[in-house]
């Protein structure tokens, strides 16, 4: 794809995936996809102003409620809007309200920017993915429904294998680790029209498969650290992003956000 579009600013909005869980940095901070594209987008303009909205654990109706006016708001000439998992892997999920809910977000953001990107995103291989599946496919074939109507990119991250593997997973399955979020920043940013820097969907190396202890004990730690204190939020109608702020709330110059340029070496 060849566009000529010069990206100026960049507001990115979403839950988790893209505050950057589990990309963390040094600090305890995430970085993540939306970090390091903005931070090569900002490598070739000079006064490129970037914000990040995006906070874990929110689900649809949050984000078209309280990200995607904020957003419309800033005037950025990119957006990325990606949410609708933490609703469909909810037990219970009204799938139709889902999308609905999602298109308007989109049809709020899509009149305030010159390009608007949707994300099919990626679902780590395994049984968790297989049960909710139609779900996930239910809201991905909308998406790209959406992105017809409002002129958006749709970047394919579901149909990529490698993203699938979960070795670019981190401990709690539900995130990506910094490679992962390497290859996304690369696919969005070829989905862009600018020029490849990297092969985003290569196939990691043939897996060595861990011995019968070593997937116990992985399991066994996978449900003591992440497992049951998610199952807790859900039972007690708590999330994890519940009074968390935005980690860059305002549509500021590149470098001026505190964490700006850590890790993008």
């Amino acid at each position: 794809m060849e566009m000529s579009a010069q990206y100026t600013s960049f507001v990115a909005v979403g839950d988790s995936f893209t505050e950057g869980m589990s990309d963390a940095l040094p600090d305890g901070s995430y970085r993540g996809w939306a970090d390091l594209l903005a931070a090569r987008l900002a490598a070739r303009t000079p006064g490129f102003r970037y914000a990040n909205l995006a906070v874990r654990g929110k689900l649809i109706g949050q984000i078209a409620e309280d990200q995607a006016p904020a957003a419309a708001a800033m005037g950025a000439d990119l957006i990325t809007l990606v949410g609708g998992l933490n609703d469909v892997l909810r037990p219970k999920c009204d799938v139709p309200r889902v999308c609905a809910l999602l298109e308007e977000a989109a049809a709020r953001l899509a009149p305030s920017c010159k390009q608007l990107v949707l994300m099919r995103s990626p679902g780590r291989q395994g049984p968790v993915l297989e049960r909710f599946r139609p779900r996930m496919e239910t809201l991905f074939d909308h998406i790209d429904e959406v992105a017809q109507r409002h002129g958006a990119l749709v970047v394919d991250l579901y149909g990529s294998a490698s993203l699938g593997d979960p070795r670019l997973w981190a401990d709690d399955r539900l995130h990506l680790t910094a490679e992962g979020h390497e290859r996304v920043a690369e696919a969005v940013w070829q989905a862009l029209g600018l020029p490849p820097e990297a092969e985003w969907d290569a196939p990691l190396p043939p897996p060595v498969p861990p011995g019968w202890v070593a997937r116990r004990a992985a399991d066994a730690r996978f449900a003591r650290t992440h497992l049951v204190p998610w199952i807790g939020r859900r039972l007690t109608g708590r999330s994890s992003g519940d009074g968390r702020p935005p980690k860059r709330p305002d549509l500021l110059p590149y470098g001026e956000h505190a964490g700006d340029n850590a890790g993008n070496d």
